[in-house]
């Protein structure tokens, strides 16, 4: 599918649930290994997101974890959080290696631990607020 042709393709975009605490967690260990600041956050249930979920043909209803829009093209599941592991610092990219895993086999265990993440890890009563010294990696709804 396509996205938006005007989003500069300088900048991934993560669209990650702001009340997970994983999430939470994960977009701060996101943020300390890109040291390039390729990618953007919003979180799904952003006016920012819903819209960049439309110019795809998804609905912010339909996802319930992550989403990475690259280029003109989107990956969710385990394809996503892959991707996301490839542009990191550090030895995080070989875990790329593990996209030879088709994906059958891996959006199953992924769907497993996202429909256990609030059980096991909590989560908050609002999205998270970046910090002033982040906040420019945060696409803003207005």
């Amino acid at each position: 599918m396509t996205i938006d042709s005007n989003r500069s393709e300088q900048h991934a975009v993560i669209l990650f649930d702001g009340v997970c605490n994983v999430c939470h967690s994960s977009v701060q260990f996101i943020i300390r290994r890109d040291r390039e600041a390729y990618f953007r956050f919003a979180s799904l249930q952003s006016e920012t997101a819903a819209s960049l979920l439309s110019s795809v043909g998804l609905s912010s209803s339909d996802m319930s974890s992550i989403v990475l829009l690259e280029g003109d093209r989107y990956f969710t599941e385990s394809t996503a959080v892959l991707r996301i592991c490839k542009r990191l610092d550090g030895l995080w990219s070989m875990l790329y290696v593990l996209r030879l895993v088709p994906s059958f086999i891996r959006d199953p265990l992924y769907r497993l631990f996202a429909k256990n993440r609030y059980r096991f890890f909590g989560k908050k009563d609002q999205c998270m607020v970046p910090t002033p010294d982040i906040k420019e990696r945060f696409l803003d709804d207005s």
